[in-house]
């Protein structure tokens, strides 16, 4: 996922006999179904879920369910094949908000009785299921709520063709359970099929195999072979066209926008080709893309086999693809090898923050990589800024007993992930770190993994007791210390230099109209943004925004930074594009800086709210419970 910028992967203290036994690499349904058991039997406690799975686990899951636009509600059956590895009389799922009517035992669907127990905040209810010991499928029968926290159902203004509605899930973190009963833990992997049924002049699609079409009667069905951990579960349903781009690479989107769509992600085969050259074959048969209607919160999510991008990042030309590069880098970090539990989520971002970095690099140079690593560092500073230099929010195995797993979207376990990895590769060399990456992924393939797992393999496979290469890695400075260890040397980049002059000599005097910015990329400009002062007169503003058009340009990331001198210079002349951005774009990335913005004074506080007042309908739950908060 793509949310401040970035993703990585895990640590560990598994022993020898352990790592033996999981280090098939095959992904036939057999075998990645035993790796999914592995890894459950290995998985440490999840605080964010009910479910007990050393004791009853589900291994697959058959979804029918309709999609109701009217009533704004899914519902059909979730069956289950379960192991019963204890002989427990009760398995337990979790749920928020749903409407559990009925649950049956085999396939002879005999009822049996269930349990919602209390609410508890951020985790929903556990459904508490009577079982026997030669138990061997589960089916629920039940319904989500108009407001299930997962599901964003748009009326059709809100989509780019307006005409028909539209519908989208965001599982990550625990929201699966919003949607589906599901033992909603990322240490839990399932396989699953679907049959989906959808108002007949609309497309459903899903995070597996997919149709490439509408059909007459609006039923759509789906496998998924790999075993997925329950956030990677995803529906989407709409007006939807496809166009293929590579061999295994295509686009989904509404009409309105697959044109921009396949000019914008035209080198997608280049990506995956370097992906591959990296770190070992795709093992996720095809990687597709649905461009989403502007609400979507993130940048992108790493659905398996089809993931969700906003439309934010179609800039007409091509300037923000890292977010492709990020999501790509998910196949292999985070939904091949997965983080445990939420306390490891580093283990999911950083990996994939690295990945990004070395797939960018490999496609258009290590000026341009560098270019990213700097403006991820400038986010790592601002995170640790917000933070606090102390925080324990600030490590990177974290401690969120008790809290929404979502105040672990930082950029400290996306940038702070990734430089400690930039860390390791220093001190051991590219070859060899990246022998060590391709041993790492094929060793977990398929499974769960956490921080003292993955530290146990990086002992054991490459620091091999070499005492003064752990001490340059550094473990306790990096994972379990706040902040950045002493020493770290901060990425530097020739072409942010050149920006640097550009920026140095408009503070001596030149107008903004002579800098020569020349083939400036959206990274060098965002650069320059972020380095105006906090305070400028209106002129500045002006002469600014005359000689490059910030106001009106067509880049997200450009707009976006830009907006914050606007509301904190009072730049009125920004006014109406500022209440566009906000009203249409549904970003969280964007919206949250923007709106604090806007909320630090008096005055932009009662125009924060009345922007609100209207935008708050497009956006998904994951951005109103921040927004909410923030603006009370």
């Amino acid at each position: 996922m793509k949310y401040y910028h970035r993703c990585l992967l895990g640590l560990g203290l598994a022993g020898s006999v352990y790592l033996a036994s999981c280090s098939s690499s095959t992904t036939n349904e057999t075998d990645t179904m035993t790796a999914a058991q592995n890894a459950t039997q290995q998985t440490p406690n999840d605080v964010h879920s009910f479910a007990k799975p050393a004791e009853a686990v589900a291994t697959h899951l058959d979804l029918d369910i309709d999609v109701n636009f009217n009533e704004k509600v899914l519902s059909g059956t979730a069956s289950y094949l379960i192991e019963n590895k204890t002989g427990t009389d009760k398995m337990v799922f979790d749920t928020r908000g749903l409407q559990v009517e009925k649950v049956y035992l085999g396939d002879n669907q005999e009822e049996t009785a269930f349990e919602l127990g209390e609410e508890q905040q951020y985790l929903g209810r556990p459904l508490t299921v009577t079982i026997k010991p030669d138990t061997r499928k589960v089916t629920i029968k039940y319904k989500t709520s108009p407001d299930a926290a997962a599901l964003q159902w748009l009326n059709p203004q809100q989509t780019a063709g307006k005409k028909y509605p539209f519908l989208f899930t965001q599982s990550q973190a625990i929201l699966a359970r919003t949607w589906i009963p599901i033992q909603d833990s990322p240490g839990v992997r399932i396989t699953y099929s679907a049959k989906v049924k959808v108002p007949k002049e609309l497309l459903a699609v899903m995070s597996a195999e997919n149709p490439v079409e509408k059909n007459a009667e609006g039923v759509y069905t789906f496998e998924m072979k790999q075993p997925i951990p329950s956030y990677l579960m995803a529906l989407s349903v709409g007006d939807l066209v496809f166009e293929k781009i590579g061999p295994q690479t295509g686009i989904y989107a509404e009409p309105a926008t697959i044109k921009a769509a396949t000019y914008e992600f035209a080198e997608m085969d280049k990506m995956l080709v370097a992906a591959e050259k990296l770190y070992g074959k795709y093992r996720w048969d095809r990687y597709d893309l649905l461009v989403l209607p502007p609400s979507f919160p993130f940048g992108g999510m790493e659905n398996p086999r089809l993931t969700f991008v906003t439309p934010t990042v179609l800039a007409k030309d091509r300037s923000l693809t890292s977010l492709i590069a990020h999501e790509l880098a998910h196949s292999w970090s985070g939904n091949l090898v997965t983080n445990a539990t939420w306390d490891d989520f580093w283990l999911n971002e950083g990996f994939t923050v690295y990945f990004e970095r070395r797939i960018m690099e490999e496609v258009y140079g290590k000026d341009y990589a560098d270019m990213l690593n700097v403006l991820g560092y400038q986010d790592l500073q601002n995170t640790i800024s917000d933070l606090g230099a102390t925080s324990q929010d600030t490590r990177l195995k974290l401690d969120l007993e008790g809290r929404d797993p979502d105040e672990g979207l930082t950029d400290i376990a996306y940038e702070k992930g990734n430089f400690f990895l930039q860390n390791i590769e220093k001190a051991v060399g590219r070859e060899k770190f990246d022998a060590f990456l391709n041993s790492y992924f094929n060793t977990f393939a398929f499974q769960s993994t956490d921080t003292d797992k993955f530290l146990n393999f990086l002992r054991t496979e490459l620091i091999k007791g070499d005492e003064q290469l752990a001490k340059q890695i550094n473990v306790e400075g990096w994972i379990f210390s706040p902040g950045l260890p002493e020493g770290f040397e901060a990425p530097t980049s020739t072409r942010f230099a050149k920006v640097e002059e550009a920026f140095q000599s408009w503070q001596n005097g030149t107008p903004a109209a002579q800098l020569n910015t020349k083939d400036w990329s959206s990274h060098e400009w965002l650069h320059f943004i972020r380095m105006l002062p906090a305070g400028m007169s209106q002129q500045q503003m002006a002469d600014l925004d005359k000689a490059f058009n910030f106001t009106n340009s067509g880049n997200s990331e450009v707009l976006a930074a830009w907006f914050i001198h606007a509301i904190n210079n009072k730049y009125t002349t920004a006014d109406k594009a500022l209440e566009t951005f906000l009203t249409n774009v549904g970003r969280r990335k964007f919206l949250v800086p923007i709106y604090k913005a806007l909320a630090a004074t008096p005055e932009g506080k009662k125009k924060a709210l009345a922007i609100y007042a209207k935008a708050r309908p497009n956006y998904h739950a994951v951005a109103t419970v921040t927004l909410d908060d923030m603006l009370k």
